[in-house]
């Protein structure tokens, strides 16, 4: 069999994780099997689909990486529906319906699809067997007019017509299903294989939607998750491999997948498992991969070319989760924000606080100026900082010598260790601020 999948989302609202995990589902089964996977917009609901949702449902599956071979629109499609329920009206299996309105704006006749009223049973690949005694539906509305039809037969009969062998989708559609097998049925098409997906649950146990909790796609990348984590966290929300393996790329997922391994219970959203994922993708990174990434983040007045931010790199690697964190980081008040400007500060916030002495400050920090002075520009690295220095530190005191040291580079009481920040800084920098702080201390 060749197996052809489907995303068909409504462009109503922007595009959620509930939704992509949905999409990734429907992508790595195709892809497992050498199949289809195919993009419908679902836009029959002309008053609430519009076209930047649509837009930014395509930018979200690029930014992903999901590619799809197909893509169709539904509005684009609408003298194929049209050609169908005239169809199901002559041979008797729909009917115009007149309706008595119930409020203003409401249509006086439409549609409906008349019902045998019977039982309905079907395999789902997750869930097993289920079955419906579709009595209770009644006589369901199929369209508003002839022009206008509505989602239970657009979705058979784009289903039937692009070939679909397996419909993944949310089990909030289950109870969509016996409607849709009754419309196969009279239209005389074979239904596909279903396999209703756990929903994707809020904290709380709630449904992840739209309305409750759930971030659009491109708010994920706006906050600096890398697309690669996000896709690996996903794919683990329902679905676990054979082994206790958690880092999987795209190609891995793949190829171990299947829908037999899908759970039936809701799995809960994690955001702080996410940002844990995003963190082993961020160090997997080359620093030409990080970079590129980074070049979104970073403040105007550095470049992520420069040797300065070169410098910077491996102190952002360990300190970031999310790359947006490299704004903060880098800003005014940031932790590396003295990269930029020294902050301000007093000959008192110089002085170590188990020994407040301005003399003793003075000399240490002298001491400082002349041992990071003989180190060589060409060999001028945090560890060769900390070789120049280490043993006068421990000889006189790590509090003692360490932190006029680092306010001097810094005014900061916060940041990274003085044999960083001068690396950071470079040689000639660190020693105009060194010596800048000596003059405070005369």
């Amino acid at each position: 069999m060749n197996i052809i999948t489907r995303f068909a989302p409504s462009p109503t609202g922007l595009f959620h994780v509930g939704s992509y995990r949905t999409a990734l589902y429907a992508y790595i089964f195709a892809r497992h099997n050498k199949g289809k996977f195919i993009l419908r917009i679902e836009d029959t609901d002309k008053e609430r689909s519009k076209k930047e949702f649509e837009e930014n449902i395509i930018e979200s599956l690029k930014w992903l990486g999901f590619d799809y071979d197909e893509f169709y629109r539904q509005s684009d499609r609408t003298e194929v529906y049209k050609k169908y329920i005239k169809q199901l009206i002559d041979s008797d299996r729909a009917y115009i319906s007149k309706e008595t309105p119930k409020e203003a704006g409401e249509r006086s006749e439409v549609i409906r699809f008349r019902n045998p009223n019977k039982k309905v049973t079907f395999e789902d690949i997750i869930r097993g067997r289920i079955e419906f005694d579709t009595t209770e539906l009644g006589d369901f509305v199929i369209a508003k007019s002839i022009d206008e039809p509505v989602f239970h037969l657009v979705n058979v009969v784009d289903d039937h017509e692009m070939g679909m062998t397996h419909i993944i989708r949310g089990e909030d559609h289950i109870s969509n299903t016996p409607r849709q097998i009754l419309i196969y049925e009279a239209i005389g098409a074979t239904p596909p294989k279903f396999a209703h997906i756990p929903l994707v649950l809020a904290p709380g146990r709630s449904k992840l939607s739209k309305r409750h909790g759930a971030l659009a796609i491109t708010e994920y990348r706006e906050r600096g998750y890398i697309p690669a984590a996000l896709v690996n966290y996903m794919a683990l929300l329902g679905w676990h491999p054979t082994d206790d393996r958690e880092l999987l790329t795209l190609p891995e997922i793949i190829e171990r997948f299947s829908l037999e391994r899908v759970q039936k219970s809701g799995a809960i959203f994690d955001e702080e498992k996410l940002r844990w994922f995003n963190r082993q993708y961020i160090a997997k990174l080359s620093d030409e991969e990080f970079s590129s990434y980074a070049s979104s983040y970073v403040p105007e007045w550095i470049a992520v070319s420069s040797p300065d931010f070169k410098r910077l790199l491996p102190v952002l690697r360990e300190k970031i989760t999310v790359l947006a964190d490299i704004r903060t980081l880098l800003s005014p008040e940031g932790e590396l924000g003295f990269v930029q400007e020294i902050h301000p500060h007093t000959a008192e916030q110089l002085l170590w606080k188990k020994n407040p002495v301005k003399e003793s400050a003075r000399t240490h920090l002298s001491k400082m100026e002349e041992l990071i002075a003989a180190v060589p520009t060409d060999a001028f690295t945090a560890d060769a900082v900390k070789v120049a220095i280490w043993n006068y530190v421990e000889a006189n005191g790590k509090g003692d010598v360490l932190w006029p040291l680092r306010v001097a580079l810094t005014g900061q009481d916060k940041s990274p260790d003085p044999f960083t920040s001068a690396y950071i800084l470079g040689r000639e920098e660190s020693l105009k601020r060194i010596g800048e702080a000596l003059k405070k201390l005369v």
